[in-house]
């Protein structure tokens, strides 16, 4: 190895890297690559190849209930002896498969093909239902078509504004923070004073967890009721402009400071700041973008739309500088996405259940469409069924930790317990990990070929630097290995070029189309998808001309604000909200065994507000109880003006007894079946249990 070009294996920016020799066995240094920056967890990802308690043989649980090592051979040989038996016994659907959007492109594709060819299942689903799945059906339902941005991050650089819905990217992406608007243009919707919230110049409106919805319909209404709206554009560019109008009416700034808490004077300033910045009115451009904090709700899907629809009124999406778009936030969040994980979903972002789309796929897996299974379960839905009678008895799990990153989790542990067999393909030995049957040692990023799709629909390659430790494999030769002892007569290649050269053909014509995308013109060109021709020179730019729907029009879909679904009570008066640090990442299975971002957040809090701290008589750093209707936990607390004080905060990175999604509410929007982590009641009091008891 001299120095290998690829990208940061964590969130959806996928900052560029090179990776160098070190001086220790399997281990590499990252340096930043171009104009780009790294993060913290960026600088210190290297430190994850070399753990001390990596994976590095297969695991099965003995008659004594240990997890010891097995041979590969042994292990696959076990899995699939019982994976035969179970459906022999239940049928097809006996057996689950849960995906991750940390997963490659490839791995992402051969996992969906996995499960509808060799185990002809429908119960399949991914880790993306709890990120991004609001995001997706609200922009299909109005674009047609579901990119996160639908244009280059660095368009952002012109903009005269922008409106960040529920995202704080300055902990999440920091090195995105430098594309953002100074000088009064950064307006901020979140319920905390986040990093974002603080920077320099930004405008902070301080909504009600759960109002986020109801705050857009009255900026919406302010752009329509002061003549702001691009009246030329939504003639032209629109299906229903009347929609906006009578979806608005009743949402007057004062109705809605009664229900979020932002002033009504904030309100008519934020509206008239995007208003300024729109083309229509002169200004070099405006966005609406929205993340986690708007999209996990029971009703995600149509605070998004909502968002959408300020978008349209003032004139944004498809025009050059200006537009909507969805901060995707897992590594591979976006391609993950694309090409068969989901419940629903064939490659190339294909619905399963369109018999084109079934002939197509299915002649390049070379099986009869009948043969395919139809749309499944989503996540919470298909966990919940997992055990039950005429419900899985088996299930995978690569690149998921559902034991830290689901909600509801003492329902989830229940679910899981109940299986005949749980297999977990991992890197370190997580908390689903330590639950299983069996665990496969699987590469990551610095030891694996692949391609990665950033949050702007760019396809990147990720390249293999140093030899995984061990007997460490791909998930591709979980796969192959399964499917060859079962008798599926389907290739399953273990080589990533292949399965991507496979994942071309069975996306061409698709909405996501990848099939002019070859890894030797990503090593030398910028694409973005869709890319239907090796001649193609890929499409940075969406809607420019016509939006992906039937007619080209977007679509407007009237929504209304609606409460929290388990509100505020005498019982539990305040609200719970959940979300990121700086230094941790996803369920922090990775993070959290690196030593320099462990040590900089050791342990999981609860942020309280200093009023709330002296009613309860709760000094900062001393324990405090926190109880929802699904359970409870102690934490230190942090007392601080940065949250509401109707509002305690708990990062979500932590294990165990740190565990927030012990509280979190798993009821789901009912378009996205995304469970709304982002709110719920919660009771507070002082507990008598020491702080430090709390694990990390």
């Amino acid at each position: 190895m001299t120095s290998v070009p690829t990208h940061c294996p964590y969130c959806a920016l996928q900052c560029a890297t090179t990776l160098l020799p070190a001086d220790r066995p399997g281990g590499v240094e990252v340096q930043p690559r171009g104009e780009g920056g790294l993060c913290r967890k960026g600088w210190t990802a290297a430190e994850v190849l070399t753990v001390p308690d990596r994976l590095t043989t297969p695991l099965v649980r003995n008659a004594a209930g240990e997890l010891v090592a097995a041979s590969w051979d042994f292990a696959l040989d076990f899995v699939a002896d019982r994976i035969r038996s179970l459906q022999a016994s239940h049928g097809q659907d006996a057996v689950a498969v849960f995906g991750g959007g940390g997963l490659t492109n490839e791995k992402a594709y051969a996992l969906g093909k996995f499960a509808r060819v060799a185990l002809r299942t429908s119960n399949v689903d991914y880790n993306g239902r709890f990120c991004m799945s609001s995001a997706a059906a609200a922009t299909n339902r109005a674009f047609g078509i579901d990119r996160g941005l639908p244009f280059p991050l660095a368009d952002l650089d012109g903009a005269d504004a922008v409106l960040l819905v529920g995202s704080n990217i300055a902990e999440t992406m920091p090195p995105a923070v430098s594309h953002l608007p100074a000088d009064g243009g950064l307006l901020v919707v979140d319920p905390r004073r986040s990093a974002t919230a603080a920077l320099p110049g930004a405008l902070h409106l301080q909504a009600t967890p759960g109002t986020d919805l109801a705050l857009v319909l009255a900026l919406t209404h302010v752009v329509l009721q002061e003549g702001l709206a691009d009246t030329s554009y939504l003639a032209a560019r629109v299906d229903d402009a009347d929609a906006l109008y009578r979806s608005t009416a009743g949402w007057w700034p004062e109705r809605a400071e009664r229900v979020t808490g932002v002033p009504a004077a904030t309100i008519r300033q934020a509206a008239r700041v995007l208003a300024a910045a729109a083309p229509v009115h002169g200004g070099a451009g405006a966005f609406i973008l929205t993340g986690r904090g708007a999209e996990q709700h029971s009703k995600g899907t149509d605070t998004v739309t909502a968002c959408i629809n300020l978008a349209l009124a003032l004139g944004l999406p498809g025009r050059l500088g200006s537009g909507y778009g969805c901060i995707t936030g897992q590594g591979n969040g976006q391609g993950g996405r694309e090409h068969g994980q989901k419940a629903d979903q064939l490659p190339g972002y294909r619905s399963i259940a369109d018999p084109a789309a079934r002939a197509h796929v299915a002649a390049v897996w070379g099986v009869d469409p009948a043969d395919l299974p139809g749309p499944g379960k989503s996540a919470v839905e298909l966990i919940n069924s997992l055990g039950t009678p005429g419900g899985p008895r088996a299930m995978f799990v690569h690149g998921s930790n559902l034991l830290v990153s689901a909600p509801n989790l003492a329902s989830v542990r229940e679910r899981l317990a109940a299986l005949d067999l749980l297999v977990v393909a991992d890197v370190v030995p997580s908390e689903t990990a330590l639950l299983a049957d069996v665990v496969f040692p699987v590469t990551q990023w610095a030891e694996e070929d692949g391609t990665m799709t950033s949050l702007e629909g760019r396809v990147l390659r990720r390249k293999a630097a140093v030899a995984p430790p061990g007997e460490v494999r791909s998930d591709l030769h979980v796969f192959a290995g399964i499917a060859s002892r079962l008798g599926c007569m389907a290739a399953f290649s273990t080589d990533p070029e292949e399965v991507f050269e496979e994942l071309r053909l069975a996306s061409a014509g698709g909405k996501a189309d990848y099939s002019g995308i070859t890894w030797e013109r990503l090593d030398n060109e910028e694409l973005f998808w869709p890319v239907p021709a090796v001649d193609h020179p890929g499409t940075p730019r969406l809607f420019a001309d016509r939006f992906g729907t039937p007619d080209g029009r977007a679509h407007v879909v009237a929504v209304d604000h609606r409460p929290v679904a388990d509100d505020l009570n005498a019982a539990a008066p305040m609200y719970l909200v959940t979300g990121r640090l700086l230094q941790h990442y996803q369920s922090g299975a990775q993070t959290r065994r690196v030593r320099e971002l462990a040590e900089a957040e050791p342990e999981v809090y609860a942020e309280i507000h200093p009023r709330v701290a002296a009613q309860l008589g709760i000094a900062d750093g001393r324990p405090v109880q926190l109880r929802t209707a699904r359970g409870s936990m102690v934490l230190p607390a942090r007392v601080t003006t940065d949250v509401r004080p109707d509002t305690v905060f708990v990062p979500f990175h932590y294990g165990g007894a740190g565990a927030v999604n012990e509280l979190t509410n798993d009821v789901l929007d009912p378009v996205s079946r995304m469970p709304e982590f982002k709110a719920c009641a919660v009771a507070l009091s002082a507990a008598a249990l020491p702080a430090t008891g709390v694990p990390a």
